[in-house]
């Protein structure tokens, strides 16, 4: 019988932020009350672990941001952003996040699982080495990526499929070549980065990848950006762990995003990584939470996550609304444009 997937949940998690804000509590409530009423929970291996140390947390963010977060939090809480509010017990949950995901990526190394889910939050792949913003507060998949290069491990892949492009994961690695970071999202659309010639510098060059798309893009979009740029690109890398930026917030009744996805689509996606890890790193893959603001749409496409790293069918989800065709055409041409600038650059 397969070693099951662990799972990295706390309710000290739900403790974070406000309630009014659209990344709050009820995100992961939703999502723990789905997979449990489909069997999916029991199905998973609890991890015990540890909020992150501020030695931890200083290996990608400044000692003086790590402290700025905690006298906030400490004072009652405000807001680190325009965007971003926090309250007293942020801090605790944003280490016990970046401590998590920590934990899962060490307990893969160590052989207890090749699979690890982290429903964690607040989410973190904006969150820059001094600044929080776009709701993070510590760089959750960062962490856990440099954590795995501490154990031994020289090339990591960080691949990104939230709304979002996570400017603070492309900062922190964009001079160096041991992490290959991989993000398609939405365009134009905060935080106004990602475009196709953010390559990287120095030893991280051509170690950044990014697909901007426009508005409206859908499930084969997203399909064959995978198929045709990030998994080629995988395969010449070679990364021996993959961490998944997971954002389901390019479903198409998030209220934030303007993408088209389906619960079908995230499941393309995870099953495209999860073949690509079964051949280049033992099956060695980490699921890191970020974005996703429709409650059931997250649920959803939580559970086609889980399936597809088991190999089992997914949810069948409704088809997506339709696109006026003016609308495809300019995704359509983006993203040719994308696979001939990034097929020509990596000769993919």
């Amino acid at each position: 019988m397969p070693i099951p997937t662990l799972l990295i949940y706390d309710d000290r998690f739900l403790a974070h932020g406000v309630d009014w804000h659209p990344e709050n509590a009820a995100r992961l409530e939703a999502v723990s009350r789905h997979l449990r009423s489909r069997g999916l929970w029991q199905r998973m291996a609890s991890l015990p672990f540890d909020a992150a140390s501020d030695e931890q947390l200083a290996w990608l963010h400044t000692e003086e941001y790590i402290e700025e977060i905690r006298a906030v939090c400490a004072g009652g809480g405000f807001e680190i952003a325009p965007d971003t509010p926090v309250s007293q017990t942020s801090f605790e949950a944003a280490a016990l996040a970046a401590g998590g995901c920590i934990a899962a990526v060490e307990a893969i190394l160590d052989g207890a699982s090749s699979t690890a889910l982290c429903l964690v939050r607040p989410p973190g792949h904006h969150a820059l080495p001094d600044r929080g913003h776009g709701f993070c507060l510590f760089n959750n998949a960062a962490l856990a990526a440099e954590a795995a290069l501490r154990q031994g491990l020289e090339r990591m892949a960080i691949l990104d499929f939230d709304l979002h492009h996570g400017d603070g994961t492309q900062e922190m690695f964009y001079h160096r070549g041991d992490v290959m970071y991989c993000s398609v999202h939405e365009h134009p659309l905060f935080p106004m980065t990602g475009g196709l010639d953010e390559v990287g510098i120095d030893a991280g060059t051509a170690s950044t990848v990014n697909v901007p798309l426009p508005a409206g893009a859908g499930d084969g979009h997203y399909a064959e950006v995978f198929g045709r740029i990030f998994i080629p690109v995988l395969g010449k890398y070679r990364p021996q762990l993959i961490i998944v930026s997971a954002g389901y917030d390019t479903h198409h009744a998030d209220p934030i995003g303007h993408m088209n996805m389906t619960a079908r689509g995230f499941y393309d996606l995870v099953a495209q990584i999860a073949g690509a890890a079964s051949v280049l790193c033992e099956g060695k893959v980490c699921i890191v939470l970020e974005g996703g603001y429709d409650h059931d749409a997250l649920a959803a496409g939580v559970e086609n996550t889980l399936s597809a790293l088991w190999g089992e069918p997914g949810l069948d989800a409704e088809p997506a609304p339709a696109v006026h065709p003016q609308v495809l055409r300019r995704v359509d041409e983006a993203l040719r444009n994308a696979v001939e600038v990034h097929g020509e650059r990596l000769r993919l």
